[in-house]
């Protein structure tokens, strides 16, 4: 068993990992009923919490159905985040989680994100600022540092859990990197091997299918993995995962009909939560991924991203369902 402060998770979780513009309610609901263990919200502006901002206080909503949950907080700015982390407070979440890693730019010139791996010292100030301002558990994610001629993540880790880090979720990549190239988990592995070291230690790179997640379970120790990319569109890799750990095999993958449902579940869920109109656009940019491989699918992605009205999205859904009625995905 895992354990973040009183949270108990089971042996090696599966969390979601926080992505902006992606990671909202509806979606982590799906990831939810798929098997995600800890689910955290898009990122935060700290900046834009103490202003009041609109998206800012939209991105506070948690539901109980989604514990354990974490609100992710940025900045680089010690009265901000400590402002910041009382304001997430009051919603009463599981966790509070501070990017060190998004690699923007629009976040980096604002000293925020993956900005700070620059200045180990103000890391430490902004996250003890947090630290002392919430009862609740901090966590951390962060990056393996600014390039790869300044590679920290070890010091970074000791010196986070020196001050009270309760987890520490590390991308195995450099924000030089961006998201090219392939995610170095050695340098993940060494700081769970740190004898120093008593937090949980989360990977995060390049999980894309459950054979390797076995492998970096197996090869470099972490206590636990967190899947981002490979879950927009594709919500079924978290129980794939946890069945081929469990057992070796491989379950079969989602049907045409699950991925209508899912679909359609998003776009319900979305205009419950944003109301119609905003949830039916924003949602277009997942039907891709849902559908992602059908054949002959085109038309249908173009009717589904250009159709304004719900009644008229669900009848495209149930014309979907009826023209591939029995098509095999393998």
């Amino acid at each position: 068993m895992v354990k973040i402060g009183n949270i108990e998770l089971p042996e090696f979780p599966l969390l979601l990992a926080p992505m902006e513009d992606v990671s909202d309610p509806p979606f982590r609901r799906l990831c939810k009923q798929h098997g995600a263990d800890l689910m955290f919200s898009e990122f935060i502006s700290s900046e834009g919490l103490i202003r009041d901002a609109i998206k800012s206080r939209m991105k506070l909503d948690i539901f109980d159905y989604e514990r354990p949950v974490g609100i992710q907080i940025f900045g680089g700015d010690e009265e901000a985040m400590a402002m910041s982390a009382k304001i997430v407070e009051t919603v009463n979440p599981d966790i509070i989680d501070i990017n060190f890693g998004c690699p923007v730019k629009k976040v980096v010139c604002k000293g925020a994100g993956a900005a700070v791996l620059k200045d180990i010292d103000l890391m430490v100030r902004l996250t003890k600022a947090v630290i002392d301002s919430t009862s609740l558990p901090v966590t951390v994610k962060t990056r393996l540092g600014w390039d790869e001629n300044s590679i920290n993540i070890d010091e970074v880790a000791e010196r986070l859990q020196d001050i009270g880090v309760q987890a520490l979720s590390i991308h195995g990549r450099t924000r030089a990197q961006l998201y090219k190239g392939e995610a170095d988990w050695s340098h993940i592995a060494r700081v769970k091997n740190n004898p120093r070291i008593t937090m949980p230690i989360f990977g995060n790179g390049d999980i894309d299918s459950p054979e390797k997640a076995l492998e970096y379970k197996n090869k470099y120790g972490i206590d636990g993995i967190m899947i981002g990319r490979a879950a927009i569109g594709y919500p079924w890799i978290f129980n794939e995962v946890k069945h081929f750990l469990k057992t070796g095999e491989k379950l079969a993958p989602p049907t045409m009909q699950d991925r209508i449902e899912a679909a359609k579940n998003h776009l319900t869920w979305a205009m419950q939560w944003k109301g119609e109109k905003l949830g039916i656009v924003e949602t277009r940019r997942h039907y891709t991924n849902y559908f992602k491989g059908i054949a002959n699918f085109k038309e249908y992605r173009q009717r589904l991203v250009t159709t304004d009205g719900k009644e008229d999205l669900f009848a495209i859904f149930d014309m979907i369902s009826d023209v591939y009625s029995g098509y095999e995905i393998f």
